[in-house]
């Protein structure tokens, strides 16, 4: 063989051999998808999808079905996208059904949006997974920073973000860093919300940052005031919190520990470790001591700052210790909305002595309640017809309440008119879930179509809709189903309502959530027409 040939058969074997590693690099370094817009990461798929993907959780596939079907129903129509961020996945399943109680909220606040109030633009909803705990918050924010300045996407607000963790804080403080406008509809930690000037001005950490739900503070200050604490004795409460760093609990413990009360000192504070928000690690070691401490002190209230996985531990070890004729009531925040969920017949039984009376009741700080409304009503129609000898007239009604009702009578219906729909359940209200995700998408439809200019096809810009949260008060104030939501300066829903509910185990079967009252974190209702007082009067 000539050696020109030999020469060429030598680079042509060299080019095989190059473009085939190529090739095999290329399609080892390809990104493990999951769906379109999704990847795996470390084992979970974690990306922005608005195509049905139910992100491996059976239970909320028919509504990422449904969440589909109207975006592709408006896809012709002027519309901007509106992001929900919360982990999507989990092995336990009591979470997975509070989930799908999460994009219920989701769907139903969606189609509000787009029929109920009737004008452009419509939203697009897009799930995004930020995986377990937002480990993978960063690569769902790149994606969302992407979107923001997509023509395509229009992604104008993001909402959801249901744990008040450091990676959740530092995904809303990167998103609001580039003027996304952020809606937290269920995050209670005092950390992920501006502070409110003296004079009602804000110098927001957040910028473009807008809450419907109380903070920490908020709901302990209501819930003392309902609870009348300026009465109750020091000695016979007690606090009883985590150490792992989380925001939702150092924040309740503080809230908690600022709460004034009367008489001689009660019993120090008492901690525990947990290893996370849902592994109980030697938790139920560590409350066995902490009741045992309990039943020789005076205390029978004991302020809970933990997660809902934990405070059931608590609760069951408090009965078992089997303090003579005590009865304790555990107050707690807003976690507890789901601890009913996961409780079996068994717990509930343990719950109750051999009488058949409650030993442990626990209290919380409800974000919503579906028989709120019908209750204060009833109870407020009483006392009218009492001092006037009539029925009040519909102008009468005080809007504080009389609004929400309406709100809540309207997603009913909607529950109603969507039964064709499959959304994996029929929608429940009584853990909140659906009611305060609901709010939080009709709020931001209710901004979007504030900031809309005459032409349809004008895109609102980012910064328009952040600004606007702060003007959603007063005239504009937005009746939602778990209040009325009049927004601040700082974005933080001023006064709102906390129902408080009673976990009760009763005599037998399941216990039940009873609302008992509603608390208010200035100590009286939101004032007429909402109009938000300057805080220096």
């Amino acid at each position: 063989m000539p050696r020109w040939q030999k020469m060429l058969y030598a680079l042509l074997v060299t080019a095989v051999v190059v473009a085939g590693g190529w090739f095999g690099w290329s399609y080892l370094q390809r990104p493990d998808t999951c769906a379109d817009g999704v990847e795996r990461i470390d084992g979970e798929c974690v990306g922005v999808n608005g195509s049905g993907y139910d992100f491996g959780t059976p239970e909320i596939s028919a509504v990422a079905r449904a969440i589909a079907q109207e975006n592709k129903k408006i896809q012709g129509q002027p519309h901007v996208t509106v992001a929900m961020v919360l982990p999507l996945r989990s092995d336990i399943a009591a979470l997975r059904r509070q989930i799908r109680s999460d994009l219920q909220g989701a769907y139903l606040g969606q189609l509000q949006a787009n029929e109920g109030e009737g004008q452009p633009p419509k939203i697009r909803l897009v799930l995004a997974n930020p995986g377990q705990d937002y480990r993978h918050q960063s690569t769902v924010v790149d994606t969302l920073l992407r979107m923001a300045g997509s023509n395509e996407d229009r992604l104008r607000a993001v909402t959801g973000f249901n744990l008040s963790l450091d990676a959740t804080e530092e995904a809303v403080k990167r998103l609001t860093a580039h003027r996304i406008p952020v809606l937290a509809s269920r995050i209670t930690g005092d950390r992920i919300a501006n502070a409110d000037g003296a004079d009602g001005m804000a110098n927001p950490q957040f910028p473009g940052l807008a809450r419907i739900i109380p903070t920490n503070h908020d709901a302990a200050q209501a819930l003392a005031s309902f609870n009348g604490a300026q009465g109750r004795e020091d000695r016979r409460t007690v606090l009883v919190y985590d150490t792992r760093p989380d925001g939702y609990v150092q924040t309740l413990a503080k809230a908690f520990s600022g709460i004034e009360e009367t008489g001689p000192p009660g019993p120090a504070a008492m901690s525990f470790t947990s290893p996370a928000i849902d592994e109980a690690g030697s938790t139920g070691n560590q409350f066995t001591q902490i009741a045992n401490n309990i039943c020789d002190s005076t205390a029978d209230t004991v302020y809970f700052a933990g997660r809902s996985l934990h405070l059931r531990l608590f609760a069951l070890k408090l009965a078992e210790v089997g303090c003579v004729n005590r009865h304790y009531t555990i107050i707690t925040g807003a976690d507890a909305a789901s601890l009913r969920q996961s409780m079996s017949e068994k717990d509930w039984q343990n719950l109750r002595g051999d009488d058949g009376r409650a030993k442990v009741t626990v209290q919380y700080a409800a974000p919503a309640h579906p028989d709120a409304w019908s209750t204060e009503l009833a109870a407020w129609s009483k006392q009218f017809k009492a001092a006037h000898h009539r029925e009040p007239a519909k102008d009468e009604l005080p809007q504080y309440l009389a609004e929400p009702k309406a709100a809540l009578d309207n997603l009913n219906q909607l529950i109603r008119t969507t039964k064709g729909t499959d959304l994996g359940s029929t929608p429940d209200l009584e853990d909140s879930r659906t009611m305060l995700v609901y709010d939080g998408l009709v709020t931001i439809g209710t901004a979007l179509h504030q900031v809309q200019s005459g032409d349809a096809r004008t895109v609102p810009g980012l910064e328009d809709v952040g600004r606007e949260w702060s003007q959603l008060q007063s005239r504009h104030r937005v009746p939602g189903t778990s209040g009325l939501i009049c927004l601040t300066s700082g974005g933080n829903p001023y006064d709102k309502p906390v129902p408080v509910v009673d976990l009760d185990p009763g005599r037998q079967g399941r216990g039940t959530l009873k609302f008992i009252g509603l608390g208010w974190p200035t100590g009286h209702e939101q004032p007429k027409n909402c109009v938000i007082p300057s805080r220096t009067q």
